[in-house]
């Protein structure tokens, strides 16, 4: 099975690090966080991997290599330009079958073969992983009818719920027929796309561990966990 793993970008919220190594390579205990990932795709059947690299490519392909080390198959995409987060996905070859996409700063509990039995199940053209997130509001929230001045009701202190995507998704092949080769796209303008077109389009809940790398104290905090929870992370690290 392959995966491609989006691994371009410039990582400018955890600057000044990225500036000399690339956001895949920050490292998760005592290895990449990109690694992190390729282990557990390994896992999941994965046997061959597609990076889409652009900012420090060579630091990437110098240390990732063709793969052997992991039994899977390595390859590069290389992006001349920025083409957002889906855009890459159309300079790939070679996506045959039933595919993963996924970030490459993903640190999560997720078991991908869960994941893609569910995708099957649902016989969906993508299956989005999906992670709750909530927002508290620490002040009284008044409602108004029509955004007027009458007041039609007053929650004190929501705590508003909603699904955030976790960077990691199912595709079938003709997905791609919907990405535009050398042209910005994003995965939300995507998704309008395949809802447009009547393509099937899910969502796969996860409530387990899951944090990107976006932000220094969100590094910080997904180093410290991987350290503490290793074994969730990579059974086989303890087999």
């Amino acid at each position: 099975m392959k995966a491609v793993i989006l691994a371009g970008g410039k990582g400018a919220r955890l600057a000044p690090y990225t500036k000399i190594l690339p956001k895949p390579l920050m490292p998760i205990g005592n290895m990449p966080i990109l690694e992190v990932l390729l282990r557990q795709m390994q896992r999941a059947g994965v046997d061959e991997a597609v990076l889409t690299v652009g900012h420090l490519a060579h630091l990437l392909c110098a240390f990732f290599q063709d793969g052997s080390q992991w039994d899977m198959k390595i390859s590069y995409s290389y992006e001349k330009e920025p083409l957002g987060t889906a855009g890459p996905i159309a300079l790939v070859d070679g996506l045959d079958d039933t595919f993963l996409v996924s970030n490459g700063d993903v640190l999560t509990t997720l078991d991908l073969r869960e994941l893609l039995a569910f995708h099957r199940a649902q016989g969906a053209a993508a299956t989005i992983a999906m992670h709750r997130r909530e927002v508290k509001i620490d002040l009284g929230v008044i409602e108004t009818l029509d955004g007027g001045v009458q007041v039609s009701g007053y929650i004190e202190k929501p705590v508003i719920p909603y699904q955030v995507s976790m960077g990691i998704y199912v595709f079938e092949p003709r997905v791609r027929s919907y990405i535009p080769s050398g042209q910005y796209l994003d995965f939300p303008d995507l998704v309008l796309r395949l809802l447009a077109a009547g393509e099937k389009v899910v969502g796969f809940p996860f409530s387990g561990y899951w944090q990107d790398l976006g932000r220094p104290d969100d590094y910080a905090q997904a180093s410290e966990d991987f350290e503490a929870m290793r074994s969730q992370f990579l059974p086989e690290a303890d087999a």
